[in-house]
């Protein structure tokens, strides 16, 4: 009796077994035949997007930098906002920042020069340098050394050359060099300075050493500098300038050279007499050295012309005051 009760139970287990298994193989059955539901995809291309690795943390949670507990704040509830800066924003900012850049260069004191620093000028001021200039206030970043170089030689013809560099923060440094005066030139009740290129320019202060000439006619004009654009046209042609320091330690001290354009370069001397030696300076030693012979030659006869000219010196003549008539001088004196 009990083995039949113990293959009753187990045939009774085997039963409930075999009914489990074959119900769950039923719904398995059904839930495989039932429709899915359509989906519907716009993209007609499909692409996979392979998330990098850093990606799963890009929600960081962050509660012990507050100082709470980590038990009073739920998991996730705090975390950093994401922000994506797309070039639209980058470059705005960098415009900004740049705007602000300008406007603090161009606006804060430690930049703006206070007087540009002058150096090789003797008879120019500083004072008058930086007015032409006009610097002084401005921002560093605003200043051309070039046009200020040039603007500065426009106003001074007896500047020879400029120089102009600017340092930071707020330096600007003028080396000017000027012309030397050798000729004090009058005529017409003016006068003005004129150096050994024949550039005349306006006289400022003293100057030693000039030789004086007063000027009966107009003198020929040089040529302008073909090399140097800024350099005035000259005067008198750098001949003449030559003709006048060649003649200029003959003069007496008593009198004064003059020019006149027909005859040259001569002056008037105190024994009554105008002489001329004209303009040519290969031969004006011997200009000299002939009318020294034949001054001391009238002297020694007591003959007093009104005019002499060595313009010539192979043929120098001497006009009197009577009839005007000239008179060649001769080997011997007559």
């Amino acid at each position: 009796m009990s083995e039949k009760r113990e293959t009753s139970r187990s045939e009774i287990a085997r039963q409930r077994r075999a009914d489990r298994a074959r119900n769950e193989i039923q719904q398995t059955g059904r839930r495989a035949s039932k429709p899915v539901m359509p989906v519907t995809s716009r993209v007609t291309q499909s692409y996979v997007v392979t998330k990098p690795r850093r990606a799963a943390q890009k929600n960081r949670r962050f509660t012990s930098a507050i100082g709470v507990p980590d038990g009073l704040l739920s998991r996730g509830s705090l975390r950093l906002p994401r922000v994506q800066a797309g070039w639209r924003l980058t470059s705005s900012l960098v415009a900004v920042s740049l705007a602000v850049l300008i406007y603090l260069v161009l606006t804060l004191p430690f930049f703006h020069v206070p007087a540009a620093t002058v150096l090789g000028n003797d008879r120019i001021s500083g004072e008058d340098i930086n007015a032409v200039l006009g610097v002084t206030g401005q921002s560093i970043f605003t200043i051309k050394p070039e046009d200020l170089a040039v603007r500065l030689r426009m106003n001074y013809p007896d500047l020879a050359s400029v120089e102009v560099k600017a340092y930071l923060p707020n330096h600007v440094y003028v080396t000017v060099s000027e012309r030397q005066p050798l000729i004090l030139w009058q005529q017409d009740d003016a006068y003005t300075w004129v150096d050994s290129m024949g550039v005349a320019f306006h006289p400022r202060g003293s100057a030693d050493g000039l030789v004086s000439v007063i000027g009966l006619s107009i003198p020929p004009s040089g040529a302008a500098a073909m090399s140097d654009p800024l350099v005035p046209p000259a005067f008198m042609q750098k001949e003449l300038v030559d003709a006048i320091l060649a003649l200029a330690p003959a003069v007496p001290a008593d009198s004064t050279m003059i020019y006149d354009s027909s005859d040259g370069l001569g002056w008037k001397d105190s024994r009554g007499w105008t002489v001329f030696f004209g303009t040519g300076t290969d031969t004006m030693a011997l200009k000299i050295q002939v009318y020294q012979t034949l001054a001391n030659s009238l002297v020694e006869r007591g003959t007093i012309p009104q005019f002499i000219s060595v313009q010539y010196p192979e043929a120098p003549y001497y006009r009197m005051n009577d009839d005007q008539s000239s008179e060649t001088r001769t080997d011997d004196g007559q």
